[in-house]
């Protein structure tokens, strides 16, 4: 055949999936009874729109009781110029120490019960990571025991700060019966008193009122729901995942490429997408290479280091979804003029390439020097000319010399 100069395009081609890079997992901001949602998966929803109300009637009623004792605090500051400490005060001093004490003994209850439920948690989690290593169950619950863990410890952590803050609360009021004891004839000391537990109960108020605000969860950003993890009415602690939201039109492709490879690759590279489910190629753009490759066994079962390759899309059809299977093209060096031969003209002789070029009717071994390669064509650096005519699939009967009859003339694949 005879070779001529033509395009040449070198590619990586992997199988990759889309994926969303910004992903928002909603979570329950307080402890509380959430109804039924009335989202599905794939409905549409707006930022800041409510998307789920928490019964907000334990908080109203804690406000309410709060409240209700920083009123009857500042009556009895009112009064107090004229009046005297009694026994009564030192009773609810004892009476305030006593409820403090059997808050923390409830506290610590609390806390041991979410110790036990977080090493069952954690138990249950080993359990699914070794059954997903094997295959035995999916992602999606290995990351659902996983988030209940995370749940279960940040509410034991929330507790044992609650418990500490207790103490320190016990302590004050420990504090406050001695200095009542000790200053029983002085009204002035009386209201640094009150003013210290207005101070706390309105700090406890404030609490208590953002809590009944955050009772209200919206959706952090414009997009469509893309799982549902609670969906009846129940009763949730804080901290337990809702849904995932995300905007499919931040959608991107994630390819692993093997590490010899990666380093061809730079970011700006473009990338053609086949094999997403429609009729025409998509394209895109490297925007990153992971830095950390990972081990990942191949079909074979080989072991291979591979790297994670991110892939920015020109456009989004409206019919692609997350994580579908799409085909990546990563072109790493192309040019319009390339000479090249066809790979099954190329043998090796001598430690180098060669090919039998044709020159007057005779076969002729001639060394090439090749740079890129493609699953077809070879670019020739050095060794053959626009024209040559060369052999394809020499046969070991093929020597120099040799008289050769004519082939058919095909042009060489492009790439």
């Amino acid at each position: 055949m005879t070779i001529q100069p033509g395009p040449l395009k070198v590619m990586i081609i992997e199988e990759g999936q889309t994926y969303l890079e910004d992903r928002y997992l909603v979570s329950t901001p307080v402890t509380g009874y959430v109804p039924r949602l009335s989202l599905e998966v794939g409905d549409p929803v707006s930022q800041d729109q409510v998307i789920a109300q928490i019964d907000p009637l334990v908080f109203d009623n804690e406000a309410s009781a709060i409240l209700a004792q920083i009123n009857a605090l500042q009556a009895e500051k009112t009064g107090v110029a004229t009046l005297r400490p009694k026994t009564e005060s030192l009773t609810q001093a004892a009476a305030n120490i006593k409820a403090v004490e059997a808050e923390i003994a409830a506290d610590q209850a609390i806390a041991t019960e979410l110790r036990i439920r977080l090493i069952q948690a954690q138990q249950e989690q080993q359990r699914a990571e070794f059954l997903y290593r094997n295959g035995a169950i999916s992602k999606q619950a290995l990351e659902t025991l996983e988030l209940n863990t995370q749940a279960i410890a940040q509410n034991l952590e929330v507790e044992k700060q609650r418990i500490n803050q207790t103490k320190a609360n016990l302590q004050e009021a420990i504090a406050a019966r001695e200095e009542l004891q000790a200053a029983q004839q002085d009204p002035d000391y009386l209201l640094e008193v009150y003013d210290a537990q207005i101070r706390s109960l309105e700090a406890e108020l404030a609490s208590r009122t953002d809590q009944v605000q955050r009772t209200a969860i919206k959706a952090p950003i414009s997009g469509q729901v893309l799982r549902l993890y609670q969906k009846n009415h129940q009763y949730l602690e804080a901290g337990q995942p809702l849904l995932e939201l995300g905007n499919l039109q931040n959608l991107a492709v994630m390819v692993d490429v093997l590490s010899s490879e990666a380093t061809q690759i730079q970011p700006g590279n473009p990338v053609e997408i086949a094999q997403w489910g429609g009729d025409r190629l998509l394209t895109g753009r490297v925007k990153r290479i992971e830095p950390a490759a990972f081990t990942k066994i191949s079909a074979l079962g080989v072991e291979e280091q591979r790297v994670n390759v991110v892939i920015s899309l020109d456009d989004i059809p409206a019919n692609l979804g997350d994580q579908y299977r799409v085909e990546t093209q990563i072109v790493v060096w192309q040019a319009e003029d390339v000479l090249q031969v066809p790979l099954s003209a190329l043998f090796r002789c001598d430690g180098q390439w060669c090919v039998f070029l044709v020159e007057e009717g005779q076969a002729q071994a001639v060394a090439v020097e090749i740079g890129y390669k493609t699953e077809q064509n070879a670019q020739v650096t050095n060794g053959l000319a626009a024209n040559d005519q060369v052999i394809l699939y020499p046969s070991g009967e093929v020597q120099s010399g040799r008289r050769v009859q004519p082939q058919v003339d095909h042009a060489a694949p492009t790439n």
